[in-house]
């Protein structure tokens, strides 16, 4: 089985709006609705998908949430979104109501910073319910948006919260990588291989590497769509010389046992 552990949804009447904006400075490839992801899915061989919202702002948070927990739970697994401008119990009453089990944090969009004491408290509260967390880690802004979710903030939760089961996109370092290998790669937490416009811009040994020193055990394989195509992507995990095994638990096995599927 293959999981794209890392794709972008919206509801069909605001994603082109989304997407005209582009995010991060990026192309979109695909118009980041869940129909567009079906047949991208369809397209590249990929069994199932991990949809993520993204609230910019508190009271986004319960429609982000309705809209994400309806997806169609044979082909899409859901990760909702939450905020620290809500009450701890709000946000976690809001995922509970929506059948969903993992969240998406994004310092960038979000305008929230890993460092920030609400931030580690809500942590705090998503560990002990049990929720998955996936953040966007390293840059893709201006110089204060990408301070935001630096290395060293993420290497600070990794350490305060060692029960939060913790996804970083990135390999911990979006166009940080230098860093992410210093103070990420070898910790607990689970690393994400989205490298948009595409991961074979990095080096394959580099990448092989990385993934070789952290365990390839806890790396998931993620597109970051409709940024990135889907194909291409797997591709390019194919092309690392990876063992047949290291593969197939990078490609989906390693987060099939993480979300427990």
């Amino acid at each position: 089985m293959i999981i794209d552990a890392h794709c972008h949804v919206w509801p069909d009447q605001i994603a082109s709006q989304v997407l005209a904006q582009r995010p991060a400075g990026l192309d979109p490839v695909a118009d980041g609705t869940l129909g567009g992801l079906a047949r991208a899915l369809d397209s590249a061989g990929i069994d199932m998908a991990v949809c993520l919202a993204v609230a910019s702002a508190p009271r986004h948070v319960a429609r982000a949430n309705e809209f994400i927990g309806g997806v169609d739970r044979t082909r899409f697994i859901p990760f909702g979104t939450v905020h620290p401008g809500l009450p701890a119990e709000d946000n976690l009453r809001l995922l509970r109501d929506n059948g969903i089990r993992g969240v998406k944090l994004h310092p960038l969009f979000q305008q929230l910073s890993l460092a920030d004491p609400r931030v580690i408290d809500l942590l705090a509260a998503l560990a002990e319910a049990g929720i998955v967390v996936i953040t966007h880690a390293g840059s893709g802004g201006g110089a204060e948006a990408n301070e935001r979710g630096a290395p060293r903030h993420l290497r600070a939760v990794i350490d305060a919260l060692p029960d939060l089961n913790l996804i970083a996109c990135h390999f911990g370092g979006y166009h940080r990588i230098e860093e992410a290998e210093q103070l990420v790669v070898g910790s607990p937490v689970v690393l994400e291989t989205s490298w948009p416009p595409s991961l074979a811009d990095l080096d394959a040994a580099r990448v092989s590497s990385i993934i070789t020193r952290h365990g390839t055990d806890r790396v998931v394989y993620g597109s970051d769509w409709p940024m990135t195509s889907q194909a291409a992507e797997v591709a390019a995990i194919r092309a690392l010389g990876l063992s047949a095994a290291d593969e197939e638990g990078v490609l989906g096995g390693n987060l099939s046992r993480l979300l427990g599927l």
